[in-house]
């Protein structure tokens, strides 16, 4: 059956189009997303969710969306989904962070002259009728330094362009390596220095806990006399009381704002200030970057539903449609390896610790962790994935450690997988062969070659005689039909396991009978998902 998208937001005919040629099932409703009561009553019936910013996906739709898998924001900001409701419920929340880049940063390069040389009110004295040459005197880019708070995509465009007008550019940004700085052509800094040398100041960086106010009453305090501050990223990254304050006293000497720390702002202590320019979060408002990123969307929502290729997730880690082809194997490998362990502890899990040697170590190891992590917390939830288990982890206290190392042993690659409890660890290790099906190649410290099956049967026993028998026996009696028989054992006599690739469940009768026969430790059970 193919998969089903509702688009709720209006988006191009050519975007919703894309859906439909790539066998996407789509219901364009382009109004829906203002009437929740309606939302909320067809939501259950769709794969995939495109908005843009007037569909409110609260914790309430998510609940009713029992078949939901992704929600595809055709746009940067995604204040209206509830990712922390989503992650848990395992949905993955796409956003299109580069379709709009160049227009958003071409608004600011705008405000930046807008503010330098006063155009809104020029303009609008001299529509009035009125010839004040005088009034309007305004300062030079040429030569200034501006100051950019976040260097990443958007920020990084602004930086070109204003090296562009031989401005002087220094930027701010923890993630700013001096070998990124240095390609772009700009002096990176701590953000006091920032602050003492700007003559503008423009941000670029994404609502968090670390960038709320960080235009603070106190940062404005230590900026130059006479800065001119531009913020077309997200409302709240300055204290608008502290900016009011600034602006009266010529502190700050102008200021251009694209985004209020409350939106629709339909009231501000900004508002009607002359040095202020202000304007209703247009950075995205161009006809070319609303198709990018309708575009975008659409793309991306089909490829997830169709090849589980992820760009762009906020809560998952992002598998490009190359890495899905090649990472396939070893994420099915990964999420067998976390079901073998997570259906053998039965008790709180402390810490997770994953292994990967050789080649697999240079994939996509933050989309392998969350594919380990599913499959170990499947045991206890089954309706987790590699969204929602990282979360649930987290929430739980569990230690997640990555090692990653070159070939070490007989296999081009391999994962091993330890789950540390209060009273033991347990380890499984494993491999992908150039067929492409995953393989246990070791438990408990045994090395063994086992191919992974829907139901299993695993055993651990000492090494003596009688096993196989033992085995063989009980499963013909019961009409039970043997796939694959793996032995390993530590050393002769000593610890030894089987396991068995069965062709049907184990009914409790023939687990009982194993048991009874006092041959053997444990008998354990396993089922894995091997569609």
């Amino acid at each position: 059956m193919a998969p089903r998208v509702l688009v709720s937001d209006k988006l191009s005919e050519t975007a919703v189009q894309i859906f439909r040629d790539r066998g996407v099932e789509v219901d364009y409703l382009p109004d829906l997303g203002k009437d929740k009561e309606k939302l909320l009553a067809v939501i259950g019936q769709y794969d995939g969710l495109a908005i843009r910013s007037a569909t409110k996906v609260t914790e309430k739709i998510l609940a009713a969306a029992t078949n939901l898998k992704v929600i595809g924001r055709a746009g940067i900001g995604v204040d209206n989904v509830d990712i922390p409701a989503a992650s848990k419920k395992g949905v993955i929340v796409m956003n299109t962070p580069f379709g709009n880049s160049v227009t958003t940063a071409e608004h600011a390069i705008a405000m930046m002259f807008a503010v330098a040389r006063q155009l809104p009110e020029a303009s609008a004295s001299t529509h009035a009728g009125k010839w004040e040459k005088n009034r309007f005197m305004g300062a030079e880019l040429f030569n200034k330094t501006l100051g950019v708070i976040g260097a990443g995509n958007i920020g990084g465009i602004v930086c070109d362009r204003a090296l562009g007008l031989r401005m002087k550019v220094v930027a701010y940004d923890p993630f700013l390596s001096e070998e990124r700085a240095k390609s772009l052509g700009v002096t990176k800094v701590e953000l006091d220095e920032l602050l003492s040398r700007a003559d503008f100041i423009t941000l670029h960086v994404p609502m968090t806990d670390k960038t709320r106010n960080i235009l603070s009453r106190e940062a404005l305090a230590k900026a130059k006399r006479g800065v001119r501050i531009i913020n077309c990223a997200r409302g709240g990254l300055i204290d608008e009381e502290a900016l009011v304050e600034a602006l009266k006293s010529g502190q700050v000497a102008g200021a251009a704002l694209d985004v209020f720390a409350t939106e629709p702002a339909t009231e501000s202590p900004l508002f009607g200030l002359p040095n202020v320019v202000c304007t209703p979060h247009l950075g995205a408002s161009t006809t070319e970057a609303q198709e990018n990123v309708a575009l975008q969307v659409a793309e991306q929502m089909s490829d997830y539903l169709l090849t589980g290729a992820v760009q762009n997730a906020l809560n998952m880690p992002s598998v490009t449609a190359e890495e899905a082809v090649v990472m396939g194997p070893w994420l099915k490998l990964a999420a067998h390896l976390g079901a073998f362990v997570g259906q053998m502890t039965d008790e709180p899990i402390k810490a997770i610790n994953i292994l990967y040697d050789g080649a697999v170590a240079d994939m996509n190891l933050a989309a392998l962790n969350a594919a380990s992590i599913a499959g170990i917390m499947k045991a206890t939830n089954p309706d987790v994935n590699m969204v929602s288990a990282p979360v649930i982890a987290r929430e739980r206290g569990i230690q997640i450690a990555t090692t990653r190392q070159e070939k070490s042993g007989a296999f081009d690659a391999y994962i091993k997988l330890t789950v540390v409890t209060e009273t033991r660890e347990r380890s499984v290790a494993g491999t992908c062969f150039v067929d492409g099906k995953p393989r246990f190649i070791q438990i408990k410290g045994i090395n063994i070659d086992a191919e992974v099956g829907a139901h299993m049967l695993y055993t651990t026993n000492r090494d003596v005689p009688g096993i196989i028998g033992a085995l063989g026996g009980t499963m013909g009696k019961h009409g039970v039909n043997i796939a694959n028989f793996t032995l390993g054992r530590a050393a002769a006599g000593g610890d030894a396991i089987a396991i068995l690739y069965l062709d049907e469940p184990l009914k409790p009768q023939v687990i009982s009978e194993l048991q009874a026969t006092g041959l053997f430790q444990q008998v354990k059970p396993l089922e894995f998902e091997v569609h």
